[in-house]
């Protein structure tokens, strides 16, 4: 397979020279998309969601499972609630951190009032796993997006939190893309306090067609970060907050392989100059993690954005997830041992300030 090696080389990665660490300090890897479901989160849902739709169904042997509008989860195994699990599983991969962030159904399916208790509640519970393992277990705090006034409020609350290191954040909120300006005052607020923004796909786009085959997510996913980080872009976020840090997941999504295209439609036509540059040299602003499934996905990825912008990442612990994410990192053939030092611990531990 040809494809990697032909990418473009737009920014080179750091030297060994440049970079303040080497492979041989890089014991403690971090995993910056691990998924946590507090057990009082999924109280709060199956006591007072009913009026609003959600539903929860235990099933035997295998943990609750929640069902709201067309999201449906997996039954929700012991690993994404218990953390004496959580650890006995990281300590079986060799991952040293986890940084922990919800997943579907998130909170904005909620009113007001229910996503900012939702929030809160996420927010405390992370707070107490860093309580419990302040050396293993970080925090991306959960807001009430759909609620501008109220997620500020949580946010500079939950930033006086231990263990709290970034934001979370849907690729949508509800119908409204991440570019409305609506959701202004949450990106101030972002990027005022220096906190990484991390990004999750939700309710992707054209659920209908995406049914069958899982596609939903296997499409639906990627594509839906490459619609976030357009918006981000096209709309004018990345310039109107020149020091807000962005991560999209899953490698980036589509958006690392459609940039392209989205380089040549902001070449040809003049509707599109609403940014100040073309998508491309907007590669950087972004993060990126290391769920891509492939040592040419990972080559195209850091060729392509430097291996200073890319983090390892899971996905724990959903079926789809890497069983041993460190080393898709340090078995990868071409990467120089810095690189593989800055992917597994050092970027996340200077975006972070772990």
């Amino acid at each position: 397979m040809l494809f990697f090696a032909c990418a473009p080389c737009v920014h080179p990665s750091p030297t060994t020279a440049e970079c303040p660490m080497t492979h041989d300090h890089a014991a403690s890897p971090i995993d910056i998309h691990a998924h946590f479901y507090p057990e009082s989160y999924l109280r709060i849902i199956r006591d007072e969601g009913g009026p609003l739709g959600a539903e929860t169904k235990m099933v035997d042997g295998k943990g609750l499972m929640l069902k709201i509008g067309d999201i449906v989860t997996q039954p929700l195994e012991r690993r994404f609630t218990d953390l004496d699990a959580r650890i006995e599983a990281m300590d079986r991969q060799g991952v040293k951190v986890h940084v922990l962030s919800l997943s579907l159904p998130m909170v904005e399916w909620a009113d007001r009032a229910l996503g900012h208790k939702l929030s809160a509640t996420v927010n405390d519970a992370l707070a107490d796993a860093n309580s419990r393992q302040p050396d293993r277990l970080f925090g991306l705090c959960t807001l009430p997006w759909h609620a501008p006034d109220l997620a500020v409020k949580e946010l500079d609350r939950a930033v006086q939190l231990r263990g709290i290191r970034g934001v979370y954040c849907a690729t949508k909120v509800r119908d409204l893309e991440l570019s409305d300006a609506s959701l202004t005052p949450i990106f101030e607020r972002i990027e005022a306090l220096g906190l990484p923004l991390f990004l999750h796909p939700v309710g992707v786009i054209g659920h209908a067609r995406l049914d069958k085959f899982y596609l939903h997510n296997l499409l639906g996913n990627p594509f839906e970060t490459a619609i976030a980080a357009a918006h981000f872009i096209f709309g004018g976020v990345l310039d109107r907050f020149p020091k807000l840090t962005v991560c999209l997941p899953h490698a980036g999504g589509a958006f690392p392989y459609l940039v392209w295209r989205l380089q040549r439609g902001y070449d040809v036509r003049g509707d599109l100059k609403t940014a100040k540059h073309g998508p491309k040299d907007y590669l950087r602003r972004f993060y990126y993690d290391t769920v891509g499934y492939a040592q040419e996905s990972h080559e195209y990825l850091v060729n392509l954005v430097g291996a200073d912008r890319v983090m390892m990442g899971s996905d724990f612990c959903f079926p789809i997830a890497y069983e041993r994410p460190v080393e898709i990192v340090t078995d990868h053939p071409t990467w120089a041992a810095a690189q593989k030092s800055m992917i597994l611990e050092g970027n996340a531990r200077r975006l972070l300030k772990i």
